[in-house]
């Protein structure tokens, strides 16, 4: 890759809802849902919906450094799920559905730690943050179904956003608070 491209995986609970959010980013090449994480080689969704494999699902990311900063892929995905909760994500309940910043580098490593902390200090949350740092693994790719869903499926991945509890966090936790900052 050229020196200023660059990767970032992040796992946020359904990788439908995390893949559209990045790809309106100027700056991002790809996104890309798939699993990470656990030991299970060559999972699939079968085996990773089981929550027996130690897989999550999650994006792979990349970007053009000179464009856009990894600190602004982090915020955006801070934006995206809810950091307290440890069973998973809105309706997807189960560890395949947590959520990990999976960093690539020493760099990214500390940018994770400092958003979190970060986050914790900020006071906009009321329990603790659960998020996990990690370092990345390998990173197996969705079948091609899962791939650009929401642009395959505008109408079913909207409903899924709505009505898995998501949309309404992300309006509660992040829309609204921001306009009051």
């Amino acid at each position: 890759m050229p020196n200023n491209i660059n990767k970032a995986t992040f796992a946020g609970g359904c990788f439908w809802c995390m893949e559209a959010p990045f790809t309106e980013i100027k700056g991002v090449i790809s996104v890309r849902p798939g699993y990470t994480g656990g030991k299970e080689k060559k999972p699939t969704y079968e085996t990773v919906i089981t929550g027996k494999t130690g897989h999550v699902e999650a994006i792979h990311i990349e970007y053009d450094e000179s464009l856009v900063s990894y600190n602004t892929l982090l915020k955006l995905f801070w934006e995206q799920i809810d950091p307290t909760d440890e069973t998973g994500q809105f309706v997807d309940r189960g560890d395949q559905y947590k959520t990990v910043i999976f960093y690539h580098s020493n760099y990214q490593k500390e940018k994770a730690i400092n958003s979190k902390k970060a986050l914790e200090k900020s006071g906009r949350f009321s329990k603790p943050i659960v998020t996990k740092i990690r370092q990345a693994e390998i990173f197996y790719l969705a079948e091609d179904y899962h791939q650009q869903y929401y642009k395959k499926h505008p109408e079913d991945y909207k409903r899924y956003k709505i009505g898995s509890g998501r949309e309404q966090f992300i309006q509660t936790y992040w829309k609204r608070k921001k306009n009051e900052e």
